[in-house]
């Protein structure tokens, strides 16, 4: 059967530390003089007069002396130990404790200084600044998941009043049923597409688990490939410059980065508008930057268009054909933090955005 010893805390091995080495020097400076009277003894017969010396008698007194002088020093020495100890540990003590209380749930309450400047005022800031963080990332779950949810539930809402409403009809025909599954089928899609947007933004916001060499050019170019079609469609312009742009990264996130940007670029456009991408090497990495024209931005109100579900002005960020999420440069600043990449957004005074994002070649 396996012996389990008590752990000793902190506050005793600091004590013990303190003591131990305190107690080694006062029996070595006991010792001294002790082995001095000692050796003064002598060894052999003593010729001349008979004088009885009474060495042995003194040394012995002084042993006696030494010993309880010795257990006076152990008892000194483990009570200023366990007090500068305590002094010692009393910022820490009130660091866990305060921490211990934070983490149950008062997030808004801070550690504040400890006093002099030492290694545990800077433990004291990166606490206080983890729970910032922590509280920062949790109002901003809190706010994702609410409209999240009011996302998620209106496509379902859509899709049971098309069913009911071609259920109640008695003079239903094939045709009116099959129009009916269509738009269930189009508010199914929706869904489908909302779903892998909170998917990309969640991996997004994960950080990065991949970490490869690539050209950012190469990767703008496939995206742009599969974009021209809906392009055309639109009758919106694409223009492209595509210069060499290292980056290192997961090319899955950074090709839905870009592909999230031309989305963004092209669905909040005018009909005949044009679309710009282009990539260059700057001198810390590589870059991409997507313009375009379109509706008039407020500038005030373009910090609104990275965060999930936020409206500009009284409406929300999704585009009137029902296809918008509301994510797509949220998750672009997601992806982008992830890889540890500047974004600079910019509005243009004739109608639309200048984004530019920096990558670092690490």
């Amino acid at each position: 059967m396996r012996v389990r010893i008590p752990r000793r805390s902190l506050h005793v091995q600091l004590t013990l530390l303190y003591a131990v080495p305190f107690l080694i020097s006062g029996v070595v400076l006991l010792a001294i003089p002790l082995l001095g009277n000692r050796q003064a003894i002598p060894a052999g017969p003593v010729t001349g007069p008979a004088v009885v010396p009474d060495d042995g008698g003194q040394l012995d007194r002084q042993i006696t002396t030494s010993a309880w002088a010795l257990i006076g020093m152990v008892v000194v020495s483990l009570l200023l130990g366990w007090f500068v100890a305590g002094r010692f540990l009393r910022p820490l003590r009130t660091i866990t404790a305060t921490a211990r209380e934070i983490s149950v749930g008062d997030l808004h309450r801070r550690l504040g200084p400890t006093g002099l400047h030492n290694e545990f005022t800077d433990l004291a800031e990166t606490l206080d600044n983890l729970f910032q963080r922590l509280q920062t990332a949790f109002a901003s779950q809190r706010h994702f998941v609410a409209n999240a949810s009011h996302e998620l539930r209106t496509p379902l809402t859509a899709e049971r009043t098309v069913l009911q409403v071609a259920l109640a009809d008695p003079d239903a025909t094939a045709e009116t049923l099959r129009s009916a599954c269509h738009e269930v089928l189009a508010l199914n899609d929706q869904q489908e597409r909302l779903v892998e947007a909170l998917l990309t933004l969640a991996d997004g916001e994960q950080g990065l688990q991949l970490h490869t060499r690539l050209d950012v050019a190469d990767t703008a170019a496939a995206v742009i490939a599969t974009r021209r079609p809906d392009a055309a469609s639109r009758g919106i312009r694409l223009h492209t410059s595509l210069d060499r742009a290292p980056a290192t990264g997961d090319p899955d996130l950074i090709e839905r980065l870009i592909d999230n940007l031309i989305d963004n670029a092209m669905r909040h456009n005018a009909p005949g508008g044009w679309v710009e991408i282009s990539t260059t090497t700057t001198a810390t990495g590589g870059a991409v930057r997507v313009s375009n024209s379109g509706p008039v931005v407020p500038p005030g109100e373009l910090d609104a268009l990275f965060q999930p579900f936020r409206q500009v002005g009284n409406r929300r960020t999704r585009h009137p054909d029902g296809h918008g999420h509301g994510l797509g440069l949220a998750i672009v600043r997601a992806i982008a933090d992830a890889h540890g990449a500047a974004i600079n957004a910019r509005t243009r005074t004739a109608g639309g955005l200048d984004i530019e994002l920096r990558f670092p070649e690490m």
